[in-house]
């Protein structure tokens, strides 16, 4: 997200932003934080700091929780002293994903991994220290930085002929850099409409669905075989179905939402550059 957000940035625009790295701004490191918003002022804090190893999470929830919970707190903690409003990207996986229609913002959060707990509880100490602020739930993040689905597949398809994929859990894959330029309209409409928002690209899709198309529209030629989830053992369970209700976010900004796939043909024709 940070790259992204660093990617319009370049393009220009009214805003000022800062990119202060993990040595300037680890959000563990309270008085590391109280420095950087006494350098720069903002009025709006991003935070794209995350552990987001959702297996790695089951072993290392001690870790899932500092990042997700207590660096949540130091920036929450520090916006309110400084009047800085608070964009806290958050996740789908906080819904236990049994349901078959879109999560609203109102649906009941009920995770069933540590991920999902720690950024849950991230999101209960923002809404608790905090009013000024705005949660975004987003899911299936894919880009053309850092490791995401996309350039898995696209690597995984140059090396083997054949893939299994899971066809039985459902989302929506979503463009990071279109949920940067949704948060930076937040910003610049200046509103004050706080609170939790869900956003993600149109439509619908399996894992299976996703990898097919990432194969298709980059002209990469391999099998991709659907699997169920009981067939791929992972050491978190993962939601069946994560597609989230955008009509609030929507409505608040009076925007339209790439279809998913539209992205992917714009992610894909970057990487290919």
């Amino acid at each position: 997200m940070g790259q992204c957000f660093k990617n319009l940035a370049e393009k220009g625009g009214r805003l000022s932003i800062y990119f202060p790295d993990e040595s300037e701004a680890n959000i563990l490191d309270y008085s590391a934080l109280e420095k950087v918003f006494e350098t720069y002022k903002p009025t709006y804090c991003i935070n794209c700091a995350a552990y987001t190893a959702v297996d790695k999470a089951e072993d290392e929830s001690e870790t899932a929780f500092k990042v997700n919970k207590t660096g949540v707190e130091n920036l929450s903690k520090l916006c309110s002293e400084n009047d800085s409003t608070l964009i806290h990207v958050s996740t789908d996986f906080v819904f236990k994903g049994d349901s078959s229609t879109p999560r609203r913002e109102d649906s009941v959060a009920d995770p069933i991994n540590v991920y999902g707990k720690s950024k849950l509880e991230g999101e209960q100490v923002v809404e608790a220290l905090l009013k000024k602020y705005f949660i975004i739930r987003t899911g299936w993040l894919f880009s053309e930085y850092g490791n995401n689905f996309v350039k898995t597949m696209l690597r995984l398809g140059a090396e083997r002929d054949e893939l299994k994929v899971i066809a039985d859990q459902v989302g929506t894959p979503t463009y990071a850099i279109d949920l940067a330029v949704v948060i930076l309209q937040i910003i610049k409409s200046s509103g004050t409409q706080y609170g939790i928002y869900h956003y993600s690209n149109e439509g619908v899709a399996s894992w299976y669905d996703f990898a097919k198309a990432i194969f298709e529209i980059s002209g990469v030629s391999v099998k991709v075989k659907p699997v169920k989830t009981e067939e791929y053992t992972t050491k978190a369970k993962r939601p069946s179905y994560s597609v989230m209700d955008k009509s609030k976010i929507k409505n608040m900004l009076e925007i339209e939402i790439p279809y998913w796939r539209e992205s992917l043909v714009n992610c894909i024709n970057k990487l290919k550059k």
